[in-house]
């Protein structure tokens, strides 16, 4: 990646770093301690975008010599967020509500690069169609996963076959960072050609 300068990734999330890293990008990791916000737009892909660079914001103000990338991901059904579920049961809820339906995942993505003057920032819609569950099934499949870190209660990543019927749109958008479009974006603006092995 001789085009790309040093790279930082503004999450501590190991689903995002491996995605990165599948992309043949070296970088490090920097947290960002930004709030997320669930207020301020009707369009919850926008909110994704803010809270992306909410947490690259002060990175990059902090590391001008480096392309920071940052994302948010939130599930939801119509109107309503599915954020990380505190316990067990809260995380069984959700993925009753979301059984036998579709429903979308957005993640928004900000690179922010200060010594080139780039401040880029998209988001991305995968659709997720879940299997008509019974408790049984539900308590089956949370037995096999830890829940709490992950927003709606599901990996998609983890025994997707006994919860997920059809995915249209982009899986690793679902995991936490849409590679592909991330990939086009980053030859747009650096000339590289980046392939992503996940």
């Amino acid at each position: 990646m001789e085009n790309l300068p040093p790279v930082i990734l503004a999450s501590t999330s190991p689903r995002r770093s491996e995605l990165l890293a599948s992309m043949g990008i070296e970088f490090e990791i920097v947290p960002s301690h930004a709030e997320e916000t669930l207020e301020g737009s009707d369009f919850i892909p926008d909110l994704c975008e803010a809270n992306a660079s909410a947490k690259a914001e002060p990175i990059a103000e902090l590391h001008p010599e480096c392309l920071v990338i940052a994302a948010d991901t939130m599930v939801y059904l119509e109107d309503e967020l599915f954020g990380k579920p505190t316990h067990l049961d809260e995380a069984g809820r959700m993925l009753a509500r979301l059984q036998g339906r579709t429903h979308q995942v957005s993640t928004g993505v900000s690179l922010i690069y200060h010594n080139d003057e780039i401040n880029k920032t998209f988001s991305v819609i995968t659709n997720v169609t879940f299997l008509p569950l019974g408790k049984g099934q539900i308590d089956e499949y949370l037995a096999g996963i830890d829940p709490l870190d992950k927003a709606g209660g599901y990996a998609i990543q983890q025994n997707k076959h006994l919860i997920i019927k059809r995915v249209s749109g982009s899986v690793s958008n679902v995991v936490g960072l849409p590679v592909e479009r991330l990939k086009e974006e980053l030859n747009h603006l650096f000339g590289e050609t980046i392939e992503e092995k996940w």
